[in-house]
């Protein structure tokens, strides 16, 4: 005789292709969601918090403060993307919700707070350079977010962005907060010059000057080069907690002394690429 009540599950041999299919019909009918999309989104949400209270910082004059919250900001948007890649909780709201985030925390905060510590001596002007570095940044995000739908882009060019990053951008158009706070306020005295500082670093991120990537870097190392790396970590880690000034500005003037070789790297590239479409070019049969 048939059993009149049936198990409450997908019937036939059970298999985990069945059951794993139940499970996503079942997830989808009560709306609910995997953690692991959610938690790349929260440190997302932790980055905009810190972006925001560095403006927070910087209306009640605490710089240093302020410039430290950008900071935990870029630590925290350079871990939701790995996160959600390691956990596979890509989604297309994380995007969106990234992109904005880091127009906020870096296309924002950072040149308002030099406003308020400077640029605001100039009127006008200083604000013109705080408009100008935002537009240029808001360009550069939704450059990159058109860019990432070319199916025709070669996979090395993975390895390079076009322009300087947003979070970049923000390390560099910070320098003069750093010098300041190692010892040299003359830069606050000359806000026409951080001003033009401003639109050079707005310049660099709209360019197509071609700007290491780095997020391909570190999948896999060599096990020889394990100790020195940590080492380095270490030392580095060191740097910052006892000078962390004087460690951001040689990050930002090794960056910008690091743009010509990611130029000259991205050309060899090019110049490979083009060289072997010439000879894949002039293999092909004539009719």
């Amino acid at each position: 005789m048939a059993n009149p009540l049936p198990p409450f599950g997908p019937r036939g041999d059970g298999s985990s292709a069945a059951r794993r299919a139940f499970a996503g019909r079942r997830s989808r009918a009560f709306g609910t969601l995997p953690v692991r999309t959610v938690i790349p989104n929260a440190l997302t949400v932790l980055a905009l918090c810190a972006g925001l209270t560095a403006v927070r910082f910087a209306l009640e004059a605490r710089f240093e403060a302020a410039v430290a919250a950008i900071i935990v900001a870029s630590v925290f948007d350079a871990l939701d993307g790995r996160v959600a890649r390691f956990l596979k909780g890509t989604t297309r709201f994380g995007a969106e919700l990234d992109s904005l985030t880091d127009f906020v925390n870096f296309g924002v905060a950072p040149v308002i707070v030099l406003y308020l510590f400077s640029l605001q001596e100039i009127g006008g002007i200083g604000w013109i350079a705080v408009l100008g570095y935002a537009v240029c940044c808001a360009l550069r995000l939704a450059r990159f977010n058109v860019a990432l739908e070319d199916p025709d882009k070669p996979a090395w060019s993975m390895n390079y962005f076009v322009g300087v990053p947003a979070p970049a951008g923000a390390l560099l158009v910070m320098l003069p907060l750093y010098l300041d706070f190692i010892g040299l306020p003359v830069l606050r005295a000359l806000p026409l010059l951080i001003a033009l500082h401003c639109f050079f670093v707005a310049f660099l991120m709209v360019s197509r000057v071609p700007t290491f990537s780095g997020k391909r870097m570190g999948l896999r190392i060599e096990r020889d080069m394990v100790l020195p790396i940590l080492l380095l970590v270490g030392f580095t880690a060191a740097v910052i907690l006892n000078y962390p000034w004087i460690a951001f500005t040689a990050f930002a003037l090794g960056y910008l002394a690091f743009i010509p070789v990611s130029v000259l790297r991205y050309r060899h590239h090019q110049a490979r690429t083009a060289e072997a479409m010439r000879v894949e070019g002039d293999d092909l049969p004539i009719d």
